[in-house]
């Protein structure tokens, strides 16, 4: 059975917790990305930002992008899987905590992300069904 790391699109970019939430969105916008981890100065990861938390949390309140910095919508600790946990775990992981996209770590290490997007090109399509139903039935968290 493959593994995250088998699965994952590589070298993800980070956004610092310093960055102002404009400067996340450009970065997501330049990447084509819906979503960045947030990686303190000590480059362990400190959250998921994603283009909805931008406009639910900050532009849809009255609130200026370019003044709200990233680690102020950084909620408590993000959902991670390990490198080498297996396809099967990220299924669980992401069924479980109703989210699309996890941040693969190896160690402390960043080193990629796997989203619903992936898993379903590598489960069999019965398996993809029962993530996409776990996933639209849990409360949007990214």
């Amino acid at each position: 059975m493959p593994s995250a790391r088998d699965i994952m699109s590589g070298s993800a970019e980070c956004a610092s917790e310093n960055d102002s939430l404009a400067d996340a969105a450009r970065k997501m916008r330049d990447l084509g990305v819906g979503a960045l981890p947030i990686c303190g100065d000590d480059d362990r990861l400190a959250g998921v930002i994603t283009d909805r938390d931008i406009v639910i949390k900050c532009v849809a309140d009255g609130g200026d992008p370019s003044s709200v910095k990233v680690s102020e919508l950084a909620d408590g600790k993000p959902v991670t899987i390990g490198a080498d946990d297996p396809v099967e775990e990220v299924l669980r992981a992401m069924s479980e905590h109703g989210v699309r996209r996890l941040p693969v770590i190896d160690g402390h290490e960043l080193v990629g992300i796997v989203t619903q997007a992936d898993v379903a090109k590598h489960l069999p399509e019965g398996k993809v069904g029962d993530l996409v139903e776990a996933i639209s039935s849990a409360p949007a968290s990214d």
